[in-house]
């Protein structure tokens, strides 16, 4: 995918479908099954944690299996060195556990999607002022619905705010009736061990409950 298409096929997918696929402890053999579990059931964002193993490796293989039919990219990156790093594996997507402005401003000169991770307001302000495409709240579950219902409030109108921590398909309607547009999805999709038909199962069920 050309770099300078990257931001407008994360829009298109993300209202399409506004889950971000955390493969965290993913490795390089079965990441193609899983990726197509995935796909196949309608989640066409993958994040690959940069502490699984051989995370760069997964990235390539995602990517040249997936080309244009999904977005890949990696988690888990808290420096400007994996920023680039995932960027010659040919990743599009850059997710941080946290707000480096650092971070955010060489993803987004590179081209890439960049979602940094924010846990109050203000650092949700200086992730935007540094160019963030979207914000992830995390942990979701313990900042909780209410807050991040005040901070829709104060936000920038159309800023993408995206739940990411305890997210399944019991806890999405709850987020979604306070106005959060995605979610970052982890646990209740993919653990280490689970099969590609556990994947797609699951895979399913959250993305029902984002259209329900």
């Amino acid at each position: 995918m050309v770099q300078s298409n990257n931001i407008e096929a994360f829009r298109q997918r993300m209202a399409r479908c506004p889950i971000v696929a955390i493969l965290r402890g993913v490795c390089p053999d079965e990441v193609v099954a899983i990726g197509e579990a995935l796909v196949s059931n309608g989640i066409d964002i993958i994040e690959v944690p940069l502490n699984s193993p051989d995370p760069l490796e997964s990235i390539r293989r995602l990517q040249t299996h997936f080309g244009d039919a999904a977005l890949i990219g990696a988690g888990t990156v808290v420096s400007v060195d994996d920023v680039d790093r995932v960027r010659e594996a040919g990743g599009a997507l850059v997710v941080s556990p946290n707000i480096n402005p650092d971070v955010v401003r060489r993803t987004v000169a590179y081209g890439m999607v960049s979602l940094p991770g924010v846990a109050t307001p203000s650092e949700a302000y200086m992730a935007l002022e540094a160019g963030a495409h979207g914000l992830k709240a995390f942990p979701a579950d313990q900042i909780g619905c209410a807050a991040l219902q005040g901070w829709k409030s104060i936000l920038p109108s159309g800023t993408r705010l995206l739940a990411v921590g305890g997210i399944d398909e019991i806890t999405i309607p709850r987020y979604r009736a306070v106005g959060i547009s995605g979610f970052g999805v982890g646990g209740s999709l993919y653990k280490p061990g689970y099969s590609p038909v556990q994947v797609g199962h699951h895979a399913k069920r959250l993305h029902n409950a984002c259209r329900n």
